[in-house]
């Protein structure tokens, strides 16, 4: 039912910034989007988190302050811009959506995942 394409990744040398998408096929209201990251040998970690409806964000403590999301209600998208990348940034970055609860989407448990997008940043 639900798709999600994202794009916006590539390569960045530290400091720099980059601006991911994250456009949904039908209905978003009233559920969290946002972006989860894997490196190489990391668990996937959540980044951050949108609620449709509301509008309220939530920011892991390693990309608060560096990283914004935001959402286009009339373009059904979803923004991260990610400033100051660091290389510890490094990793592909999937958009996710679905969950209800904001404690549910942090853990994964999202019916909706997008394909992908590869972030790197260079020291």
């Amino acid at each position: 039912q639900l798709q999600l394409v994202e794009s916006g990744g590539g390569s960045v040398q530290a400091g720099g910034s980059l601006t991911l998408s994250c456009t949904a096929s039908g209905y978003t209201y009233n559920m969290y989007m946002g972006w989860f990251r894997q490196a190489p040998g990391k668990e996937r970690e959540g980044v951050a988190s949108i609620h449709t409806g509301g509008g309220s964000t939530f920011y892991a403590d390693s990309v608060r302050g560096r990283f914004t999301i935001s959402q286009d209600n009339a373009k059904n998208t979803v923004y991260l811009q990610m400033n100051s990348l660091k290389p510890e940034d490094t990793a592909m970055y999937y958009c996710a959506a679905g969950a209800v609860t904001f404690s549910n989407w942090w853990r994964g448990a999202n019916d909706y995942w997008g394909q992908g997008t590869q972030v790197t940043v260079s020291s």
